[in-house]
């Protein structure tokens, strides 16, 4: 086949692509979100994101309740240890789970005990979450954990809404529900907070690398702030299948695979080009 025959290839294949693309986009919104699904919803994807706020101090004087049953001021977590901080709801059936399991994966790997060196404390974004299903969750994380004698270091909080929005206004996490489908639209990523309260650095997505979380609870344990880094937000807003919508982290999963088949088999006709052209040379 000749580089024209090749290029034509290629450039069907991405058309192809295109094409499949297509469907979900239509399926997957609804007659007034019709367009760019980037652009799905303005109204409340533009609500959604992680806003880095270093240097934030949080207000510790907000009321929770915790796992318990109990309410304690938000300060009773702080003050002797740096803070890893999750903001989720327990019911969530997308990244919240993922976002607690990609920490506790990460936290099995680190010599550091929380409870000793750190805390671990997560919040509910959903003001009806009660403190049973906290303690289920506390409770499933642990066990995931494996070091039973670190309980007294996770706290699985629930609280009023007013007192949330505070808080997650402080770390720049901003959510939205949508009422559609009851659930809540939010970023997926996590913060690190000094002993005092305040917002020392961020680690976005649903793994975490180890070293960098050990080093960054080493910065918060002496009150140094870390510095802004790049992200790449995953959003929580899925397909329902009762709606027939999709949300915007499973269209960007179409528009990547279909971006990175492309890229790989353009990869593979510039390296076949050039080992044909490399032996036709050397058979002259």
């Amino acid at each position: 086949m000749n580089f024209l025959a090749r290029l034509a290839t290629a450039i069907a294949l991405f058309a192809a692509l295109l094409a499949a693309a297509a469907p979900v986009r239509a399926q997957g919104l609804a007659p007034d979100d019709a367009g760019d699904p980037a652009t799905a919803k303005p109204g409340l994807l533009k609500k959604i994101g992680i806003d880095q706020r270093l240097h934030q101090q949080v207000p510790l004087d907000l009321v929770f309740t915790d796992e318990t049953g109990r309410d304690a001021p938000l300060g009773e977590f702080f003050g002797k240890r740096p803070v890893i901080l999750a903001l989720v709801y327990y019911e969530c059936p997308m990244l919240c789970t993922q976002v607690l399991n990609g920490v506790v994966s990460a936290l099995s790997v680190l010599t550091f005990d929380v409870g000793r060196e750190y805390e671990v404390v997560a919040v509910s974004i959903n003001p009806k979450e009660t403190p049973g299903l906290a303690a289920q969750k506390k409770q499933a994380y642990l066990d995931r954990y494996k070091r039973p004698q670190t309980a007294a270091g996770w706290h699985f909080l629930t609280g009023k809404e007013e007192n949330i929005q505070r808080l997650a206004a402080a770390v720049g996490f901003r959510y939205a529900y949508d009422e559609e489908i009851q659930q809540y639209a939010h970023g997926a990523g996590i913060e690190v907070l000094t002993p005092r309260g305040i917002v020392s650095k961020y680690f976005y997505g649903i793994e975490y690398s180890a070293r960098d979380i050990k080093f960054g609870l080493i910065e918060a344990s002496e009150e140094r702030i870390g510095t802004a880094i790049d992200s790449a937000l995953l959003l929580c807003y899925h397909y329902d299948p009762a709606t027939g919508k999709y949300g915007a982290s499973a269209i960007a999963a179409v528009r990547i695979g279909a971006v990175a088949t492309v890229l790989a088999f353009l990869s593979f006709l510039f390296v076949s080009l050039r080992k044909e052209r490399t032996a036709h040379r050397g058979a002259v």
